[in-house]
């Protein structure tokens, strides 16, 4: 993703519209069920997901120990040594007998005398929290030599150097290295802890993989954002990025096999985003949330090429095997049979059953002929081999000009499936582009729209991007036959730690909260529906100081399981529409009705850690329709209606 700066000739205008220039004319909406519209992905709202503002290491990937194994560019980073009066003992980060090739860096403790004792501390992210009543599980790589005779104890402390628990990893550790661990139960909170270890007794002692964990974990996920995800109930996940997978240089591009496997064999990799990656969460542990969340895995891979924004290298054109057997290696991880190369090590891993990808995508933000003569070396062997894949081509970072026209003819020309767009815009934009896909050739390759969002006044989450992107989200519907796939982006904000707003889920070391975005995604996936039912407003136009918006913005879909018509109104002015509602005899309406409105007191409003549940949808019933009735939809709001309708 990059940010894509938009000239306008106004600002923030629907902030300021005053209210003598926004009519409530009246209006109808005219439902017509008698000839429905496009089926509507299954898939269409998913999510994102890259380790951009710490939404993995000290996110959702539950270690609490920051640079757990000394891998980092300071290998020291988030560790703390001090030596008690009268200890006399050197520390160093070594290389020499590393745990394992991958992870070459561990640290070592020459202690001269058993006089005093050293300590080496970690405070995590902010501090580590620890809830009463849970258990936590402490582990490291430790090798000694043989004259090392002393003792090891572990610590757990609050902010003011108070013990809360401590256990000993024993007083004789032998010269290979070997995995020790303890588990704690916490009686009270912490909210600023810190792991402690000590050490007492001569000799040299080496330590690797220090690691803290809560007992309560899916697959070392933190269950509080993992539970946010599955609220969203997304269609598919595009993993792992974005400029994640680009990387500032191919040296630290993204390479999948680097991130499976046991932990501490795992090649831990700094990021395009300025900090580490421990590959916690890798490409197994992405397809197994993407199984957990029924949700379509789209992994993308390199296309042989760094960040093209930050100044592209580019691998050569003969020399391009390496990236192009990687995906190959990665069909074959994820769906080849169990007795095939890559295959067994799936299975070694413990999931026998293919996880049956059916999409992938090659290249994120690329563009121009660097881009294109790549692209199709990975076209025709991954198609030549594995034809049932769906291959997305990578649109360029911005969303009109001549880069992104270029893309879109190569693609027409060159028979790509699907096209990724990225739209980053002001909500403005947004409203005035709802019908932009309504254009779209239907002929020509489908669309992803695989990151989203508008981007309001000081880029917060207001509940004035909410609704442009919801305005957005009914032309998404409305043209679902072109548009098969849409995220918001990014998905995970950690505060402190960030590099990028908005985002959709905002969380700290034991909070977490869901933006009006959040909400909204939540809304359209809960209320997706199976096809489109066309519809027209009446007085739909509206001139603003020059520029035409629309009164109001609208999708009507039908739900067939549930026998619901679902219709969507967003209202982005602040006074309320009136509006009769006629829907065609095609359709029998049963009389009730579920209301859901989003709205607050102003565009402003955010959700924050204080006030998390400031804007929120509410819902209630509403008895005695029929085939026509009148409804008023609040100022500044999103309304969905789901009417029991029988006929389709």
């Amino acid at each position: 993703m990059k940010r894509a700066t938009i000239l306008l000739t106004f600002v923030l205008m629907m902030i300021f519209i005053p209210e003598t220039l926004v009519v409530n004319a009246g209006h109808v909406l005219t439902i017509d069920p008698s000839n429905p519209g496009p089926e509507i992905s299954p898939f269409l709202y998913g999510v994102f997901f890259e380790d951009i503002n710490h939404a993995v290491d000290g996110g959702l990937y539950a270690e609490l120990v920051r640079n757990r194994s000394f891998e980092h560019k300071d290998p020291l980073e988030g560790w703390f040594a001090d030596f008690e009066t009268g200890c006399q003992a050197t520390f160093s980060i070594d290389s020499d007998l590393p745990l394992n090739e991958n992870n070459p860096h561990y640290l070592s403790f020459d202690i001269a005398s058993d006089s005093g004792s050293v300590s080496l501390s970690n405070n995590g992210y902010d501090g580590i929290t620890m809830m009463g009543g849970k258990r936590y599980v402490f582990s490291a790589f430790i090798r000694g030599n043989s004259e090392y005779s002393g003792e090891i104890t572990v610590l757990l402390t609050d902010a003011k150097g108070n013990t809360i628990v401590e256990a000993s990893l024993g007083s004789a550790f032998g010269a290979e290295w070997e995995k020790y661990s303890v588990e704690f139960e916490i009686a009270e909170d912490c909210d600023n802890g810190r792991l402690l270890l000590i050490l007492r007794g001569a000799g040299e002692v080496c330590l690797d993989m220090i690691s803290l964990f809560p007992e309560e974990n899916w697959n070392g996920m933190r269950v509080d954002l993992l539970k946010m995800l599955e609220e969203l109930k997304p269609g598919f996940v595009r993993f792992p990025g974005g400029c994640l997978v680009e990387g500032d240089s191919l040296d630290n591009a993204y390479r999948w096999k680097d991130t499976i496997g046991p932990v501490e064999e795992r090649k831990a990799n700094y990021n395009l985003w300025g900090y580490h990656q421990s590959y916690g969460i890798g490409f197994f542990e992405y397809l197994l949330l993407s199984e957990r969340l029924d949700a379509e895995p789209i992994p993308i891979f390199n296309s042989g090429m760094s960040c093209q924004v930050r100044g592209a290298e580019y691998c050569p054109i003969d020399e391009m095997d390496e990236w192009i057997e990687s995906v190959l290696d990665f069909i074959e991880f994820a769906n080849g049979p169990q007795n095939s190369l890559w295959g067994s090590k799936r299975v070694e891993l413990g999931h026998p059953k293919p996880f049956n990808v059916k999409y992938i995508g090659i290249g994120n933000e690329n563009w121009g002929t660097e881009y294109h003569d790549r692209f199709l070396l990975f076209l025709e062997v991954v198609k030549e081999i594995h034809p049932q894949i769906t291959i997305v081509f990578s649109g360029p970072p911005s969303y009109q000009g001549a880069s992104f026209n270029r893309a879109w003819r190569w693609a027409r020309e060159n028979e790509v499936e699907i096209l990724d767009e990225h739209m980053y815009a002001v909500p403005e934009w947004m409203l005035r582009n709802t019908d932009r896909y309504d254009k779209y050739d239907r002929s020509g390759p489908k669309v992803m729209l695989g990151e989203y969002a508008a981007h309001a006044a000081g880029t917060r989450n207001t509940l004035q991007a909410a609704m442009a992107e919801a305005a957005l989200m009914t032309g998404l519907e409305r043209n679902s036959d072109i548009v098969i796939m849409a995220a918001y982006a990014p998905l995970f904000n950690r505060p402190g730690w960030s590099q990028w707003t908005p985002d959709l889920i905002w969380f700290d070391n034991t909070r977490v909260y869901g933006t009006p975005s959040y909400h909204v995604q939540k809304l359209f996936n809960e209320n997706l529906g199976d096809v489109v039912i066309p519809s027209k407003l009446t007085d739909e136009n509206l001139e603003v100081i020059g520029y035409w918006f629309k009164s109001l913005y609208h999708v009507c879909v039908y739900d067939r399981e549930t026998e619901n018509l679902i219709v969507k109104i967003v209202n982005p002015w602040p006074e309320e529409k009136e509006v009769r509602v006629e829907i065609g005899e095609q359709l029998e309406i049963g009389g009730q009705a579920e209301v859901i409105v989003m709205t607050s007191d102003s565009i402003f409003d955010e959700n924050t850690f204080q006030n998390p549940d400031k804007v929120l949808p509410e819902k209630y019933d509403l008895s005695g329709l029929s085939n026509e009735f009148t409804f008023t939809f609040a100022g500044n709001s999103i309304t969905i209606l789901r009417l029991n309708a029988v006929g389709l």
